[in-house]
Order: C-alpha cells, then sequence, then structure tokens
C-alpha cells in the first residue's frame, strides 16, 4: 500500500525524470516486462522504481522513497534489487542515480564463457572508454541474494559501473541522465562486441586510453 508523502520541488523532478527515462528506455527496448530498475540519490534519502513495475508505465507519486538504512519512507514497495543500488551509492559519493536493466546485449554477454572478470568488454571504441571505462564481471548469484551487495560493494570502489553474470548491468552516474546514456553505451558495445565475436578486432590501446584519460580528466 502506497504511503503519501510531501516533495519539494527538486525531488518532484527527479521524480518526472525517473517516469520519462524509463518510458523511453522501455519503449526504445532496453528494458522489457516489470525488469530493470532506476534509483535517484536525494538530500534525504533515494527514490527507486517500486517492485514488479514496468518501466514503461511508472507513476511519479509511487516510486519508492528509502533512506539510507534500506527503509521505506513512502511510496510503493521497492524492487527487491534495492540492496544493490544501495550498495553502490556507499561506495560511490558522486553517483547521483544509478541504472539496471536486463537488455539483450548486456545480458547476452554476462552469459558468455571465457570473459576476463576483470575487464569483460574490450575497449572498443573512445566512447564505451569514456562513458563506461573498465567493465567488471560480477559471479552470479541468484536474484535478491543479499550476498551480492557486498560483491558489487568491492567493486563499486574502483568501477562505476559492474556487469552481473547470467543477469545484466549495473550502471552509476553523476545524474540520471548520465547514468542512462552510459547505460545505453554499454549496450551498443555490447552489441559490437556480439558482432564481431569471429572477426579479428583492433580495441584501442594503453595509448589511446591514456589519451582519452589525459584529453576527458577520466577516472578509469
Amino acid at each position: 500500500m502506497s504511503t503519501a508523502i510531501h516533495t519539494k520541488p527538486e525531488e518532484a523532478r527527479q521524480r518526472e525524470q525517473i517516469v520519462e527515462f524509463g518510458r523511453s528506455l522501455f519503449e526504445r527496448g532496453l528494458t522489457a516486462g516489470s525488469s530493470g530498475n532506476l534509483s535517484v540519490r536525494l538530500d534525504n534519502g533515494w527514490l527507486l522504481t517500486p517492485t514488479n513495475a514496468s518501466l514503461g508505465r511508472l507513476d511519479p507519486a509511487r516510486l519508492s522513497k528509502l533512506d539510507w538504512d534500506g527503509r521505506l519512507i513512502g511510496g510503493e514497495a521497492p524492487s527487491k534489487e534495492a540492496f544493490l543500488h544501495r550498495a553502490m551509492y556507499q561506495q560511490r559519493s558522486g553517483a547521483g542515480a544509478i541504472v539496471h536493466l536486463h537488455s539483450t546485449h548486456s545480458a547476452a554477454v554476462s552469459c558468455m564463457c571465457g570473459l576476463n572478470h576483470a575487464d569483460c568488454i574490450p575497449p572498443l571504441t573512445p566512447y564505451f572508454v569514456m562513458k563506461i571505462g573498465r567493465l567488471p564481471l560480477v559471479p552470479y548469484h541468484r536474484p535478491g541474494d543479499p550476498a551480492l551487495a557486498g560483491a558489487i560493494g568491492t567493486l563499486a570502489r574502483k568501477h562505476s559501473a559492474v556487469l552481473l553474470a547470467n543477469h545484466g548491468p549495473v550502471v552509476s552516474g553523476s545524474t540520471l541522465e548520465a547514468a542512462v546514456y552510459a547505460a545505453e553505451e554499454l549496450e551498443e558495445t555490447a552489441k559490437l562486441f556480439l558482432l564481431l565475436r569471429d572477426v579479428p578486432t583492433r580495441p584501442l590501446d594503453a595509448q589511446q586510453i591514456d589519451e582519452l584519460k589525459s584529453a576527458f580528466g577520466l577516472d578509469i
């Protein structure tokens, strides 16, 4: 059952953004059914999409609002993957939002054998390096397994995004817009990675990556 809460203008704006970006992701096939969840950091807690909610049909008034102990302050019951978001926020003070999707190509990569667990998609484009950096693979955990929080937290100290094995990506950003754009870039690079599986490729080398770091002030 939802709890009525009064929102400040900035929080109201963030709620509308979650609805807007959720609908966009859903309509473009980057999430299906009730899969995936979005969250945004506030000055008095954080917003998260509710459990069993389609990102294409969100209601700003029904979004879950939680405190930093994970307790529900208002709105509908949160996604069972709330701990996943909280673990990343706890390790990344600059993260203003998090996007978790089951997007097709990223999820497909997460099911492959032989990945480099420390860096599971090569730096095929400068845009992947700029928005994602190095992408580690989190070992498989069942959905809702609390142990996943520790696994994500350890990696989130050094990485803005991780790929959950047999599951999908978790991507943070300074804003919801930035996190969504990074998640989209990850999905497109995963698509390239799959298209090029049997083709000799030329990923960016260390010198080219260092040049990107210097030119754009990247911390990856």
